[in-house]
């Protein structure tokens, strides 16, 4: 088959060389079969090795990494701290829900999520435990009472907890709902959506829209009625905790100055004022559009208008078109007007189970018209369209200012009659218990060390003994690895070696493949033709010399050398006194191009016969494709 070589790179083709099938391949693939063997060796020992390495990390690196249940002395600060480290203790004090959703089908609005208390999947410490959501695609629900109501007056409020999506998260939340005071609240085996609470907060996404709640419901201090408030987006990104399945601590605190600040991992993502930064605003307006004002009918709000006084010149033609046929164009010699740009496959043949009935008459699919590929064109011929000069389109009147222009209209404002001031919204409707309402379309979130005080310090001792532990082994697995990894490497220096192959040699045998070929079939095709120069033979660039003029009985001492000219008549005759004949049906440009190419080989060869090369019998001409 016929090799080629790279082209030239530009920003609309991008074609590479191909090696397949030509005078090297074979070593091409060896190359290719060596570099997937060193690709594939250093996996092969990794995966012999893996549990060397994993207890060397076990034992060498994270076994100083201790794990305690966390204790906080009894505090009146404190009003739930749960670990989930004692199965029973848990089952004591959390309630499933038995509830069903409201407004959909009985199948599937029961709260039947499956939750469980287990260790983490990734890097668990010896004793940890947590509350897992084993159900996806289900409504679950459950929850806690506090110790006692947290009451917002003078201290901060502060909730923190863990969220550790071990699969991944498709679309579902994972956040904490802070039940009111209230008597829906009291019996936590109806727990459900609508559940009065006072504040929402976590993590939620659906798609590509990632959230981290913040939600508190204010009371009209009017009307009493209950109304949520949204918190603004986070400054910062949130969308690792949904794919890394790594443990995640949320931090929540709202101060009584109305200030409230929103942590991922002790770091600030979210903060602002409870009275500047929610949607809809916590106080609403003083002033509103009077609802009948109603705009008066000669009101002109139109600043600028057409000049009354502006005529249309005399010679502005309005039906003039905007474009007319080039009158320079002439048609391009050798156009077919009587030759239709697509024609009846005449290949093609009607299916065996066609049914006119049914399927109606069946024509052949039409295909581009081979007559046309190498005219300038087919069908009825019309010049190019040109812009014509003489377009000015529809006349308008210029504009002016309008003398009577009012302005724009506006319905005058009045006193809001719902207008308060709530210049105190953190004082929000006690909480007396904590809760999870969720939908996911994803398992195994891990909820873990559940905390709501009034002392940012306390939640920083708590997260201490928790979450600061579990990112510390962590941290020292990930090192621990790499270490490893490092000392085995050393331990074996001949994998150096196969790293750098592995990572130089694609890149050399790329070069190599797509840049050269090119230049090297450049220099044999230069080289053959000042070899073929230096001879009486025949070459095709000679300008004004003839195959059938070349006189191909050199005369010569050797031997061999006569031979090798008789070769060469007998190659040269036969390609002059049997041209190839001309194909009764049109050919591809693609086929017309390989054949001239083995022509141009043919007579290479040749050439190259009679500089004095060693003689070989005439290459057969390969049969031309019909």
């Amino acid at each position: 088959m016929k090799s080629f070589i790279c082209k030239p790179i530009s920003l609309s083709s991008l074609r590479c060389s191909s090696y397949i099938f030509n005078h090297r391949s074979m070593y091409s693939w060896l190359w290719l079969l060596m570099v997937y063997l060193l690709l594939a060796l250093p996996v092969v020992l990794c995966q012999e090795k893996k549990d060397e390495i994993k207890d060397d990390v076990g034992v060498d690196m994270v076994d100083d990494i201790i794990y305690v249940t966390p204790t906080i002395p009894h505090s009146s600060s404190i009003y739930i701290a749960e670990h989930f480290d004692n199965p029973a203790s848990f089952k004591k004090k959390w309630v499933k829900s038995e509830a069903k959703k409201e407004g959909i089908e009985d199948d599937i609005a029961k709260y039947d999520g499956v939750w469980d208390i287990e260790a983490s999947e990734i890097d668990p410490l010896k004793g940890d435990l947590g509350l897992v959501l084993k159900s996806k695609a289900k409504h679950s629900a459950i929850a806690a009472k506090l110790d006692r109501p947290f009451v917002f007056d003078e201290k901060p409020f502060v909730v923190q907890y863990e969220v550790n999506m071990q699969s991944g998260q498709e679309c579902g939340g994972a956040y904490l709902k802070l039940l009111s005071q209230e008597k829906a609240s009291n019996d936590l085996r109806q727990f459900h959506d609508k559940t009065p609470y006072s504040i929402m907060f976590g993590p939620d996404k659906c798609g590509s829209d990632y959230k981290l709640h913040f939600i508190f419901r204010h009371k009209n201090p009017i009307n009493g009625t209950i109304s949520e408030k949204h918190c603004k987006k986070p400054k910062e990104r949130i969308e690792e905790p949904f794919t890394d399945k790594r443990p995640h601590l949320y931090t929540l605190i709202v101060r009584p100055d109305n200030t409230f600040h929103v942590y991922v991992d002790h770091k600030v993502v979210n903060e602002g004022s409870l009275l500047e930064d929610f949607t809809p605003p916590v106080n609403p307006p003083e002033e509103i559009d009077d609802p009948s004002d109603v705009r008066p009918a000669d009101w002109d709000d139109r600043e600028r208008i057409p000049d009354a006084t502006a005529t249309k010149p005399d010679d502005w033609d309005e039906d003039a078109p905007q474009y007319i046929p080039d009158p320079e164009a002439i048609k391009p010699v050798g156009w077919l007007d009587d030759e239709p740009q697509n024609v009846p496959d005449p290949s093609a043949e009607k299916p065996a189970d066609w049914d006119e009935d049914i399927d109606g008459e069946w024509e052949a699919p039409l295909i581009s018209n081979p007559a046309c590929e190498e005219a300038p064109g087919c069908g009825a011929w019309t010049p190019p369209e040109i812009l014509n000069p003489e377009y000015k389109g529809k006349w308008r009147p210029p504009l002016v200012d309008n003398p009577n222009y009012q302005g724009k209209w506006a319905p005058r404002r009045i006193p809001n009659p719902d207008y308060f001031e709530d210049r105190d919204p953190f004082r929000m409707t006690s909480i007396v218990a904590v809760g999870l309402e969720l939908w996911s379309m994803s398992n195994q979130i891990m909820f873990d060390n559940i905390l709501i005080t009034d002392d940012p310090a306390l939640a920083d001792a708590w997260a201490a003994q928790t979450f600061d532990v579990k990112k510390k082994k962590m941290e020292k697995v990930a090192d621990s690895l790499l270490t490893a990894l490092l000392k085995y490497t050393n331990e074996h220096p001949w994998l150096w070696a196969i790293y750098i192959v592995v990572i130089a040699l694609p890149i050399v045998l790329v070069l190599a493949f797509c840049c050269g070929s090119s230049k090297e079939k450049e220099d044999n095709q230069a080289k053959k033709s000042e070899d073929a120069k230096k001879t009486d033979a025949f070459t095709p660039d000679d300008p004004g010399v003839q195959e059938d003029d070349v006189d191909v009985d050199n005369e010569g001492d050797d031997e061999g050398i006569e031979e090798s000219t008789a070769a060469t008549q007998t190659s040269t005759t036969s390609q002059t006194q049997n041209p190839p004949q001309k194909a009764t049906e049109q050919v591809s440009e693609n086929e017309e191009q390989e054949d001239d190419d083995d022509e141009q080989e043919e007579q290479e060869e040749a050439v190259s016969i009679g500089a004095g090369d060693a003689p070989s019998s005439p290459r057969k001409r390969r049969p031309r494709k019909d």
